[in-house]
Parts: structure tokens; C-alpha cells; sequence
């Protein structure tokens, strides 16, 4: 650690990070076993997290979990990022177009992470609430934004978090994953075809920053019977259109969007 870190901070940090992976409230002892900590160093540092409002504690067995003021922090957060909020109204009129749910996500550690989304009212059943992330290898958010990253970024990636197979059509291996990023970055979007869910077919289209980084991507789903043939090529046309709109206004001017739209 570099002169100046505060290691107290840091373990409180890592606490809350496992406390934010955990799909259930942790005890002491779980929290400590899982951290290496020492349970009276813990015990310190999470009264103080609770003290503050960043954990909350069951009165009725002393288990531990984020607090709601955490998601209020995590809702700011998102709510202030630039590109979320210049994409809401063409997320909109996506959906007034194509009646389907739009999706927008950001790479976070990995994996997708969806920060936004204009449900329609004949949704299909997919677990994608703000703040919720999915595989970025069988998703087609993830692809399109896998596909502004290095191949050694794109490595690292499939070697921390694996690519599981979670249907026949799933993409399981680095090479043909390369192989569809390229893909991807010559046609301009990216299609996820029941690679994720058995029946979903997804479009998705990467949005860029001034720079050319790909900042974050958006994407409609729907079932095969409603994403197929004309309706396709529709909601393609409106991704693009809204994604080449949203990223001009990031200040991105290259053409990458001529040609595919």
C-alpha cells in the first residue's frame, strides 16, 4: 500500500464488498473467515459501519448486511453518471418504438452491470434490475462491451470469471469469443441468440466516449418470435440510431455507425 492509505478504510472496504457479493446477511465469524480478519478487529470496524448507517444488524441474530442507505449512495452515484442520463430519453423512445424493454449497462469487474431500464409492458421474465450484473461472454450488452477491450483485457477477463456454458448455444471458448468481438466491432452491434436464456434473443450496440472508448452499451430483448426477420432489422435500426445520437452528445464523432445504420 502506498504512503498516506489508511488501512482501517481499507478493511472497512473490503467488508462492504463481500458484504455487497453475499446474496444473504453474513455473521461475524462468516465475515472473518471469509476476509481473514481478526474477529476484534472486525467487531470495531463493522459497530462503526452500523453507526453510520452503512450496515445494518439483526437484532435477532447478530447477522450483518448493507443498509438501504448504501443503495440510496449507489443510486446517486448512478444517477449522476453522464451517459445514463443523456441516454434515459432515447431509451424511451426506443421503447415507444419497438414496445420492447431497453436495457443500458457498464463493464463493472468483468461482468455487466445494468445501471438503467425502460421495461415494457409485455417483458419477458429476466432477472435485469438496476444494479444486477450478468456474464459478459453469453450476454449481448456484454459483447458489445467486450468488444472496445484489448484482447489481453478481454483474457484477463474470461480467466478470472470463466465462461460457463448456461445453454447449447452458449459461447465457451476464448478464441470463438475473439472471433465474435471482431465481429462485432465490423457491423457495429452485437446479438446475443439464446446464448444467455433458452427463447431470448438480444441486440445490443456499444455507446462511446469523445476518446473512442466504448463507455457503456444498450440493448433491446425480446423472445425469438418477437425478434426475428423485419422486427430485427427494426430494432436494430433503432439502437443504432439511438446509439450513434447518445454518443455524439459524449462528444464521439468517428463514422462508426454509417455503415450499420
Amino acid at each position: 500500500m502506498s504512503n498516506g492509505t489508511i488501512k482501517s478504510i481499507v478493511k472497512a472496504g473490503r467488508v462492504i464488498d463481500l458484504m455487497a457479493a453475499s446474496a444473504k446477511p453474513l455473521t461475524l465469524t462468516a465475515i472473518a473467515k471469509e476476509t481473514g480478519m481478526a474477529k476484534s478487529t472486525l467487531h470495531g470496524i463493522l459497530s462503526t459501519l452500523v453507526e453510520i448507517g452503512y450496515v445494518s444488524q439483526s437484532a435477532e441474530n447478530d447477522q450483518y448486511s448493507l443498509s438501504v442507505h448504501m443503495f440510496e449512495i449507489g443510486s446517486s452515484v448512478s444517477n449522476s453518471w453522464n451517459e445514463r442520463q443523456i441516454a434515459i430519453p432515447y431509451m424511451q423512445r426506443i421503447l415507444e418504438q419497438t414496445g420492447e424493454t431497453v436495457h443500458m449497462a457498464v463493464l463493472s469487474d468483468g461482468e455487466v452491470l445494468y445501471i438503467h431500464k425502460q421495461e415494457s409492458s409485455r417483458s419477458i421474465q429476466i432477472v435485469t434490475a438496476n444494479g444486477v450484473k450478468l456474464p459478459a461472454h453469453c450476454t449481448g450488452l456484454g459483447k458489445a462491451l467486450l468488444s472496445g477491450l484489448q484482447p489481453a483485457e478481454v483474457l484477463q477477463i474470461v480467466d478470472s470469471k470463466g465462461m460457463q456454458r448456461l445453454t447449447e448455444h452458449t459461447i465457451t471458448s476464448y478464441d470463438a469469443l475473439m472471433d465474435e468481438l471482431a465481429r462485432v466491432r465490423q457491423q457495429g452491434y452485437s446479438v446475443d441468440n439464446q446464448e444467455f436464456m433458452d427463447g431470448l434473443r438480444c441486440i445490443a450496440v456499444p455507446i462511446y466516449t469523445h476518446s473512442g472508448k466504448v463507455t457503456a452499451a444498450i440493448s433491446i430483448a425480446g423472445p425469438l418470435s418477437r425478434m426475428r426477420d423485419e422486427d430485427f432489422e427494426f430494432n436494430k435500426k433503432c439502437l443504432l440510431t439511438a446509439a450513434r445520437e447518445i454518443s455524439k452528445k459524449l462528444g464521439y464523432t468517428n463514422e462508426q455507425f454509417k455503415a450499420a445504420v
